[in-house]
């Protein structure tokens, strides 16, 4: 601490800085008006000289490719030009247009975010750290476009759905709607939450021997014992067959096979 009492520590060059240091941007060091070249800068134009779409556009391309240094750099310079409230805009765009689903990397982004915005700046060279840390967790992570891909089919599905019933014939695909209904594939959806299946006489007994049920990999063995244990404490009786299929891993080669034994209500 300097005799002013303000905190010394050092920064990213490894030079002595103060919280005053700290507090100053880089705007404020160089100037926010002007480019590497010392020239003004026009309109969306970053500090490079390139327009900051064109990078926005790199940025995530490099996500998707998984190119690490290309992600870090552009992060980096949309952070310094000013436009970092656009990078934090569009990574978080990119974590569901561009990355696996369930990958932890859209919390990890969400924090770096906080980070830069409010117990930093964005401008702050810290914030640029955050900015880099956050490319290079998007790039890190698996790829796939899979969301983006399921609204463009689902879409389609839907469309064509329609345009057959307006055109008298089949549709060039089955659609789940088709098939929602009591009987058809889907009808363990139908237990005592629904109103079908509550008019089915389907209670406690289908939810947990049917409805319930998980699979492939079937219920961790704690769980298992949980489920079994609850079953047999309650005032209805099951059957060692009702016991066995509540537990029973769903056949992956079979998700909604139906299974007609024991389907009623008590």
């Amino acid at each position: 601490m300097d005799d002013d009492g303000k905190q010394a520590t050092f920064g990213s060059e490894g030079e002595l800085r103060t919280d005053s240091d700290a507090d100053r941007t880089e705007d404020e060091e160089t100037g926010p008006e002007h480019n590497d070249f010392g020239e003004e800068r026009g309109d969306n134009e970053t500090r490079s000289g390139a327009n900051r779409y064109d990078v926005s556009s790199l940025l995530q391309k490099a996500v998707r490719r998984s190119d690490e240094e290309v992600a870090a750099w552009a992060a980096w310079e949309l952070a310094r030009s000013g436009f970092a409230w656009n990078f934090w805009d569009r990574i978080n765009l990119y974590v569901v247009e561009d990355l696996r689903a369930g990958h932890e990397v859209a919390l990890l982004i969400a924090r770096y975010e906080e980070l830069a915005r409010e117990r930093w700046s964005e401008s702050s060279w810290e914030g640029r750290l955050c900015a880099v840390h956050a490319a290079l967790a998007a790039a890190r992570a698996p790829s796939s476009r899979e969301a983006s891909h399921a609204d463009d089919y689902f879409g389609e599905l839907s469309a064509e759905r329609a345009a057959a019933r307006e055109e008298g014939r089949e549709p060039r695909y089955d659609h789940p709607v088709d098939e929602l209904e009591p009987g058809g594939r889907y009808d363990v959806a139908f237990d005592q939450h629904t109103y079908e299946g509550k008019a089915l006489g389907r209670d406690g007994r289908f939810f947990r021997t049917h409805g319930a049920r998980v699979g492939p990999e079937g219920e961790p063995e704690l769980s298992r014992q949980w489920r079994l244990q609850s079953m047999q404490l309650e005032d209805r009786k099951y059957t060692e067959a009702e016991l066995a299929r509540a537990v029973e891993p769903v056949d992956p080669d079979d998700r909604w096979g139906t299974d007609d034994e024991g389907t009623d209500g008590d």
